[in-house]
């Protein structure tokens, strides 16, 4: 028995129509580490305290205090979003005497966000008009 194109063995049951395109898509294909990391880093986002907390300090430095009486939760819940934000860069932090102020310092995840707000604007926009 032939072993089929695609590489996986003598036994393949698969259908490879397209060997050209999937070889030149495996030359930019991410490496699985960063695609576990990437699906990481999205896990942020699937949290809305979290995007609140992006959004309210896009354009001012809060602190801990401020943001749980944004958000309606306690400062505890607040500072755990912020390490998170914090591990990923995602906000910066300034000590300012005994408070600590935070700001999104990320242009590309503010970027992303803005993007899939809009998208998501889009569409129900698009649903309306149907």
């Amino acid at each position: 028995m032939k072993a089929c194109e695609c590489g996986c063995g003598t036994n393949c049951q698969c259908h490879l129509f397209h060997k050209d395109t999937i070889d030149e898509v495996k030359k930019t294909f991410y490496k699985e580490d960063e695609f576990l990391k990437l699906a990481e880093m999205f896990k942020l986002f699937n949290d809305p305290s979290r995007l609140k907390i992006l959004e309210a300090t896009k354009d001012h430095e809060l602190c801990v205090c401020d943001l749980a009486s944004l958000l309606g939760v306690s400062k505890s819940a607040v500072s755990h979003q912020m390490k998170l934000l914090k591990q990923y860069q995602l906000v910066s932090s300034q000590k300012k005497g005994k408070m600590v102020y935070y700001r999104a310092c990320n242009h590309h995840a503010r970027q992303m966000i803005d993007h899939a707000y809009n998208q998501m604007k889009g569409i129900t926009q698009h649903e309306k008009n149907d």
